[in-house]
């Protein structure tokens, strides 16, 4: 079969032909791969950036987010059948620390993880895929077009519900507002598909959300953003450290853009007792002076949290599903419109190389829905 491969620490991508995965177990689910989402991350492996192989081969097959078809099952699988849309989790745990025995990968204290299409196990840029079931999550075939979105909305619902949680353990009246998000002030920092899918779920639980980049308003992704109901914030126009006071203070921030200076200047808008999530993760090795002192004291005298989240454990990506079906029924064909560009696979050079000025997310398409 087809697949994309990488020479790891190099610019070395093509199209390889690799041995069709067989159904070897019970508990294994093999599926038609329909189309895969690239990102950032596709991106920087594919410029010689952080990737590993798997085992002992020189090549990794690339790619993360993903949507299949069930063709296939071993006799002990019951959450799929063949026919069910559905994606794979991305993260493997290290099977010794508790996090990951627990079935939480996505919190392993070992740092011994691997990661399909990322580090150390081939990912789902090719024909066909397999896993064990634990790893799958089944997709309404309603919203079929925008299930490749189950991965980076997975990554902001996992945000979310970090933020959620610990303010509901702290704040004193949390119990009497069992909803916290509802009505509260959020700001969504990088308008890219995971902070436009954060800002998704929190127009879904009720926020008021903001959120901010360095693009033309008339553009698609403010212009997305503005459907939901969100308000876009120019960046150039606004900068991190006036939004407080131009545009108000922040009950819950999540910033979305990996850019070190945005992110600490960011605090400046963050309300008292707010809570504020970082999941960009910034490439190269640029450096950032800071006023340490009153970072700090902001910090402590506001009574404010802020917390790093990577990856997702299986049940935000089920909290992903829920909630592209929610949003499918709310805003109807305005959810797909987040897959801007669709190509086929054989342009995946081209894809990972560039781009695109109105692209949002692009995919790469392998096989009919």
């Amino acid at each position: 079969m087809k697949a994309v491969t990488l020479v790891p620490g190099t610019s070395n991508v093509r199209l390889a032909d690799i041995p069709e995965p067989r159904v070897f177990a019970k508990d294994t689910v093999k599926m038609r791969v329909v189309r895969v989402g690239i990102c950032g991350t596709d991106r920087e492996e594919a410029s010689g950036g952080r990737v590993k192989a798997s085992g002992s081969s020189r090549e990794l097959v690339i790619g993360h987010e993903m949507l299949g078809l069930v063709v296939e099952t071993g006799k002990a699988v019951s959450r799929v059948r063949p026919g069910d849309y559905a994606v794979f989790t991305v993260r493997r745990g290290c099977g010794s620390c508790v996090s990951c025995l627990m079935g939480r990968p996505d919190m392993c204290r070992s740092g011994r993880y691997q990661e399909r299409g990322i580090w150390g196990l081939d990912g789902f840029q090719a024909q066909f895929v397999i896993d064990s079931e634990a790893y799958a999550v089944r997709v309404p075939s309603a919203i079929e077009p925008a299930g490749v979105l189950t991965e980076p909305l997975s990554v902001a619902e996992k945000a979310i519900d970090e933020a959620v949680r610990i303010q509901n353990a702290r704040l004193p009246a949390a119990a009497a507002t069992p909803l916290w998000l509802h009505g509260r002030r959020c700001l969504v920092a990088g308008l890219g598909p995971v902070g436009l899918l954060a800002a998704l779920a929190l127009r879904l639980r009720g926020a008021e959300v903001f959120g901010i980049d360095v693009v033309n308003p008339d553009s698609p992704r403010p212009r997305w953003l503005n459907f939901i109901g969100g308000i876009y914030i120019d960046g150039r126009r606004i900068p991190p450290e006036r939004v407080q006071g131009l545009v108000g203070a922040m009950d819950l921030i999540i910033e979305a853009a990996g850019v070190p200076s945005l992110e600490f200047n960011l605090i400046d808008a963050l309300a008292i007792n707010g809570i504020y999530v970082l999941t960009g993760i910034p490439s190269g090795n640029s450096s950032l002076q800071l006023q340490g002192a009153e970072l700090v004291r902001r910090l402590v005298l506001g009574n404010q949290i802020m917390i790093g989240s990577v990856n997702a454990s299986r049940d935000h990506y089920q909290m992903a599903v829920d909630d592209l079906t929610r949003a499918q029924l709310l805003w109807g064909d305005h959810l797909q419109r987040l897959v801007s560009h669709r190509r086929p696979y054989s342009d995946f050079k081209d894809v990972l190389a560039r781009h695109e000025q109105d692209e949002i997310k692009v995919t790469l398409e392998w096989s009919e829905s």
